[in-house]
């Protein structure tokens, strides 16, 4: 009786794809440089296989902070109660304090800045498309229900958002507003039509 192929010959890999995702996750939250070899090694992949996976240790870092940044905007809309601007407001807001925050963020910026930054605000990328999305959700969500009224269109108004985090949080030290949460705060109200007062 001959056997049909149900994949690649030779040997499957000891790990998945996954597994190794989540080790470059956990190895940048602790704010530890990400090394594509140490975790190959780690999870007894060959290094081509990671290669496969990732083609290059920029897209896995992008994939890591990609998938982190999701999983972060949708724990922080879930976290934030009511509807309407003031409740997009304050999920935005959480968002800042978080990112401005994060340890991970904070050690990839501090070791490998250009890249860093290249990785998180490229539209090219994988980070800012992703997160853009991620914002346009729950923008979207409550055009939906009927609880806000953007004043342009969404993955605009959710693009407009992003870029402003980026330059107010890790991009802007040059003109004094890197890391400034509370003013990013007033310029995303005035985008959302809400009074901080």
């Amino acid at each position: 009786m001959t056997q049909l192929a149900t994949g690649r010959p030779g040997r499957p890999a000891a790990s998945t794809r996954q597994a190794a995702l989540a080790l470059a996750q956990d190895r940048f939250l602790a704010g530890e440089r990400i090394d594509v070899q140490a975790i190959a090694r780690e999870l007894g992949l060959a290094r081509a296989t990671m290669h496969r996976w990732f083609q290059t240790r920029d897209a896995l870092l992008g994939e890591t902070i990609a998938a982190l940044a999701e999983r972060r905007v949708a724990a922080a809309r879930r976290a934030i109660p009511g509807s309407g601007a003031v409740a997009l407001l304050a999920t935005c807001d959480r968002i800042n304090r978080e990112f401005a925050g994060s340890h991970g963020l904070r050690a990839l910026l501090m070791q490998e800045h250009d890249r860093a930054l290249r990785i998180l605000t490229s539209s090219a990328g994988v980070v800012q498309p992703r997160l853009v999305s991620a914002v346009e959700g729950f923008i979207d969500a409550e055009i939906d229900a009927g609880t806000f009224a953007s004043p342009v269109a969404s993955g605009v108004l959710a693009y407009s958002i992003v870029r402003l985090g980026e330059a107010f949080i890790y991009n802007d030290a040059v003109v004094g507003i890197k890391g400034d949460v509370e003013r990013l705060l007033e310029v995303e109200a005035a985008l959302l039509g809400v009074s901080t007062l």
